[in-house]
């Protein structure tokens, strides 16, 4: 499972808008400036790099402070978190975007298509998730060896019954790409219900939460003392 190309925005406009009920403009402590961006991912051996600056926002004491009585007030308080804008592509199995799917309110999403490109690539073991995959217990190369067969028969026939078969056993565990945009108040629901949960790509999900900006003090936060 895997999280690329993380974008959060609009902390100022969520900050701004939280004040808007008691018009308390003027006790804004928080400030907007720029640090360096770095590069996602350097080769072995080579120097970070730096791909420019990037826009950061430095939530003040006062302001922390009002988000988190807010935030422990409630759904109905914590609004403003609803402003806060989160872009990510996510990499994971068929069997954990099922449940993904359960929280369409609040989330986009633009998938890689495997109807239009699941022919177009040699079907490996990289294909598939096994984070935390069991040898002992089952071996996937016979099953990977019969879709590959049947992948290169379409692509040599185009008869449209043996990619309707590819399709139809395709293992669950199948990866696929989302470019998923929610906030920090979708993200909250999710890291609360799916904490503990017995697939393991859901503590991948918690975890990569847990990197966002002001994560522990907005997301996570219980108005409980740690």
């Amino acid at each position: 499972m895997r999280f690329e190309h993380t974008k959060v925005m609009n902390f100022e406009g969520a900050f701004r808008g939280m004040r808007n009920p008691l018009n308390s403009w003027d006790r804004s402590d928080s400030e907007s400036g720029v640090e360096l961006d770095y590069l996602d991912y350097v080769e072995p051996g080579k120097p970070v790099g730096i791909k420019g600056f990037r826009e950061v926002y430095k939530i003040g004491q006062r302001d922390l402070e009002l988000a988190q009585k807010l935030i422990a007030g409630g759904s109905p308080h914590r609004k403003f978190i609803r402003h806060i804008m989160v872009c990510v592509d996510i990499t994971a199995p068929l069997f954990w975007w099922k449940e993904f799917d359960t929280y369409k309110v609040g989330t986009v999403a633009n998938s890689t298509s495997t109807m239009h490109k699941l022919a177009s690539t040699t079907i490996t073991l990289d294909c598939f998730e096994t984070d935390d995959y069991d040898e002992t217990i089952v071996d996937p190369s016979e099953f990977i060896g019969i879709l590959e067969e049947m992948r290169q028969a379409y692509n040599k026939t185009k008869d449209k019954r043996i990619w309707k078969e590819l399709i139809r056993w395709l293992p669950e565990s199948w990866l696929q790409t989302r470019t998923i945009t929610f906030n920090y108040e979708v993200i909250r629901q999710m890291c609360y219900w799916r904490e503990g949960h017995k697939l393991s790509e859901w503590k991948s999900f918690i975890d990569w939460a847990h990197t966002l900006p002001y994560a522990d003090e907005l997301i996570f936060y219980s108005g409980k003392e740690n």
